[in-house]
């Protein structure tokens, strides 16, 4: 299935509000990057709206269709297929960043750089014994000791790496203040009744200002790029020019099509070797809770790994690393209302896989269609991009 890349460039700052909420007196907001890819899909959607003339109140209550939008309780063949963090050359290339997956841990290394160690699958000694269901652990085997760092971004060379099976190298990351800043802005809540500010209700919120070209990073470097943001929209076509309201407030930013081309796993090895990792690119909302929608739960090998079977992929899970939960949620503009919180698995998490059973183009069909079943489990956080995923080798 073919899709339509998109770079936004911030034309202004960013308030990119994350699950927490804000507005008390003396509260503070903090902003979440990159954001969910619900923020992309509802200013894409919201353009394509305009542009249809589609009256967004008939919209919202179900009494106009889009082609592709579909309706807010039923919803089209949109669909966001990739999100990520992008920064875009002067001449008009477009290069991905990508958070550190879970089974790669940084240290700090020297001339300023991380050194990635990657952990690998081991089976538990005898006589240890773990909460993990799976037959192996994620082990980190190094001799040394360091720091950990953080605050680091894959570029798109070492992200191509990662998913060819190798360890990306220190100048394969870049950090986050190369890419962004955040400006403390303080706000005044609203008398709704006297329209009019309220009395004692001073609040802070972080407003994200991206990195553009010809700003300074530090001492002596200039950026030669403009930072952003990387959508792959499928089953539509999106506004490919112009200018879109991104985030909290509204903030305005430019469109630019591109001809970006995401990297990809070599599919054929890994269906040769018969094994891999499962990558979360986006959050994933699955009913089982850590375990990625395709897990068999009920059904285990001798050695307790869980069998996984989704979309013509089988396999066994052996092992996984993920960071803690998070808290998805969202205001929905249809009904006026907060959406529902769920609890969702973090972009970056891995699951090892084991005695996989798959062609090539069977893994490249999943990763098109995402983690969701079919009827899909909730169509409506699919179009918004969820539980997005790539494969790895090992």
């Amino acid at each position: 299935m073919s899709a339509t890349t998109l770079f936004f460039e911030p034309l202004d700052v960013l308030f990119l509000r994350g699950n927490k909420l804000f507005g008390d007196p003396g509260s503070f907001g903090e902003s979440l990057v990159p954001p969910w890819p619900s923020v992309a899909a509802g200013a894409i959607r919201s353009r394509m709206l305009a542009d249809a003339k589609l009256a967004f109140p008939a919209f919202a209550r179900g009494e106009a269709a889009h082609p592709e939008l579909g309706t807010p309780a039923e919803p089209g063949t949109f669909t966001v297929a990739a999100f990520h963090l992008a920064r875009r050359r002067a001449d008009g290339s477009v290069e991905i960043l990508v958070a550190a997956p879970a089974d790669l841990v940084l240290i700090e290394g020297t001339e300023r750089r991380p050194v990635a160690r990657a952990l690998a699958p081991q089976p538990l000694a005898a006589g240890i014994t773990a909460s993990s269901p799976f037959p192996m652990a994620p082990v980190l085997a190094d001799a040394t000791r360091g720091k950990p760092a953080a605050g680091w971004w894959l570029t798109q060379e070492g992200w191509a790496t990662y998913l060819s099976g190798g360890l990306p190298e220190p100048e394969h990351f870049v950090k986050s203040s190369a890419l962004w800043v955040l400006d403390a802005r303080v706000g005044v809540g609203l008398d709704a009744a006297q329209r009019r500010a309220a009395d004692g209700r001073l609040f802070t919120v972080q407003a994200v200002a991206m990195v553009k070209r010809g700003h300074r990073i530090g001492e002596s470097t200039i950026a030669d790029y403009d930072t952003g943001f990387l959508a792959a929209i499928q089953g539509a076509q999106p506004p490919r020019s112009g200018s879109l309201r991104l985030g909290g407030d509204g903030r305005a930013a430019a469109v630019h099509v591109s001809d970006k081309t995401l990297p990809e796993p070599d599919y054929a090895a890994i269906a040769a070797s018969r094994r891999c990792r499962l990558v979360l690119t986006t959050p994933g909302i699955f009913p089982g809770g850590w375990l990625p929608i395709g897990a068999q739960p009920q059904e285990r090998g001798p050695d307790g790994a869980v069998l996984f079977r989704l979309h013509g992929v089988s396999g066994r899970i052996v092992c996984a690393a993920m960071p803690r939960f998070e808290v998805v949620s969202g205001w929905d503009l249809a009904q006026s209302a907060p959406k529902p919180a769920l609890r969702a698995v973090p972009a970056g998490s891995v699951w090892w896989l084991d005695d996989l059973d798959a062609s090539p183009e069977v893994l490249r069909k999943l990763v098109a269609r995402g983690l969701w079943s079919e009827p899909c489990e909730d169509a409506a956080r699919r179009a918004e991009g969820f539980n997005r995923c790539t494969f790895a080798a090992y």
